[in-house]
């Protein structure tokens, strides 16, 4: 993993949360969200409603993990392309393709993350819609859908895929194919099932990251809107 300095994600969590803020929320960014995750024991509860995830998902942009997805989202697209966050959480992906010129909306059920991302962009003067996924299916008509650390998280990956599918003329998701991984969050992925579907639909990039503990596809949706460059 690429890390770099806790600064400016950290000051802007404060700076929302003001005098709410606890830092050392944020060094157990892991560990207080399992916590909360088995005080609640209802996963749909918890995605609704977590505060911890504001933390976790501070703390986890702040390591860098995901910069190398983002770029390769990139490589793929021309800016100005209408681009789909799908189970946005804060947004820090969305966020940075919309600094770069993208067209960005966002989708995830309004909780206390989404919040955080209406006031993030309210802050840097930028304007996107977050749709809320208990108010309808997710829209359509985009370049690109995509799902970063997002389908081990969802009990029917398979029906999310159709739904971006549906969505976007290309799919872009990251797998986690540690099948070591412990967390309580975490549901076991049908990698090779998901990996056949991608090839099925039109494979335009297949790649691992941080060893092979990670996998990035990029595959044809419904409506594919020209080759990628």
């Amino acid at each position: 993993m690429h890390e770099r300095p806790l600064i400016g994600d950290e000051e802007e969590l404060r700076a929302y949360l003001g005098d709410r803020f606890d830092r050392s929320l944020l060094v157990r960014w892991q560990e207080q969200l399992e916590e909360e995750a088995r005080s609640i024991d209802d996963e749909a509860t918890l995605y609704r409603t977590s505060q911890a995830y504001l933390y976790n998902l501070t703390a986890f942009a702040m390591t860098g993990t995901k910069a190398p997805y983002v770029a390769a989202l990139r490589s793929g697209l021309e800016p100005g392309a209408r681009v789909l966050d799908v189970g946005c959480g804060i947004g820090s992906d969305g966020l940075a393709l919309l600094e770069a010129g993208f067209r960005v909306e966002f989708a995830d059920f309004d909780n206390p993350s989404t919040r955080y991302l209406r006031w993030r962009l309210e802050r840097r003067g930028l304007s996107a819609p977050v749709h809320d996924l208990d108010a309808g299916p997710l829209p359509t008509g985009f370049d690109l859908a995509y799902a970063f650390d997002v389908l081990e998280h969802v009990e029917e990956p398979l029906a999310l895929l159709d739904a971006m599918e549906a969505s976007a003329g290309l799919v872009c998701v990251n797998l986690l194919t540690d099948a070591g991984d412990d967390s309580v969050l975490h549901h076991e992925l049908p990698v090779r099932r998901i990996a056949w579907r991608a090839r099925r639909r039109g494979l335009v990039l297949d790649r691992h990251f941080h060893g092979d503990r990670v996998r990035l596809l990029i595959y044809r949706g419904e409506r594919p809107r020209g080759a990628p460059r």
